[in-house]
């Protein structure tokens, strides 16, 4: 399933509750991974790079990890720091589930990847909620302060979400409207569960139950 909406939506959220709801059969999976690593760059240059826009992002090794859980293979995930926009030094085993839920800014937007996906969802949030979250997590999580965060929401956050986050909806199964509430975070759950058994039966392996 793949969780999508702009930056301070509640992706990450949604995600944490519906995997400590659904226990052992779900697992986890975040475009933040698939950051392009910039270890090679000056600090000042990592810092002009533009994050917000889609081309950020190492497709190629998302692409290839999907294809990996849909065979029901385990997958060898980039594990990403923030604070100095570079990939760590070892990547992490990631191990498929019957249930993957997968959260980021920009999944829907290549039919490549959408056909992994049995169900998507897409959250709406208003603008000043999704300040507020991100300044509350980069203060907290990602060493930024606040002039900075408000200066990026600005300049790259705002522009780049209604440019390529907004129009996936399109291709979203449900839409939900933040804060999501713990009632459609149970119906979800309810979803999953049945779909999932509907799912099993057809198949001895991951390849239909990954998504």
């Amino acid at each position: 399933m793949a969780i999508v909406g702009r930056s301070g939506a509640g992706k990450s959220w949604l995600a944490d509750q519906l995997k400590a709801r659904l226990g052992p059969i779900a697992t986890r999976l975040s475009l933040d991974d698939f950051y392009r690593d910039r270890s090679h760059l000056t600090p000042a240059r990592r810092a002009r790079i533009n994050y917000d826009h889609p081309r950020a992002i190492d497709w190629a090794s998302a692409q290839r990890v999907l294809r990996d859980c849909f065979a029901g293979r385990p997958a060898r995930v980039p594990r990403y720091d923030f604070k100095r926009h570079a990939r760590r030094a070892q990547a992490r085993v990631f191990r498929p589930k019957p249930i993957i839920l997968i959260d980021g800014l920009w999944w829907l937007r290549r039919p490549g990847l959408r056909r992994f996906f049995a169900l998507t969802i897409f959250i709406d949030c208003k603008s000043s909620l999704c300040l507020r979250r991100r300044v509350a997590r980069d203060l907290l999580a990602r060493g930024r302060d606040t002039s900075s965060v408000r200066r990026q929401f600005r300049n790259t956050v705002e522009p780049m979400s209604r440019r390529y986050v907004a129009p996936q909806a399109r291709w979203a199964h449900l839409r939900l409207q933040a804060p999501v509430s713990q009632l459609q975070v149970a119906e979800l759950e309810r979803k999953l569960r049945e779909r999932l058994q509907h799912e099993v039966p057809k198949t001895k392996d991951f390849r239909r139950n990954t998504h």
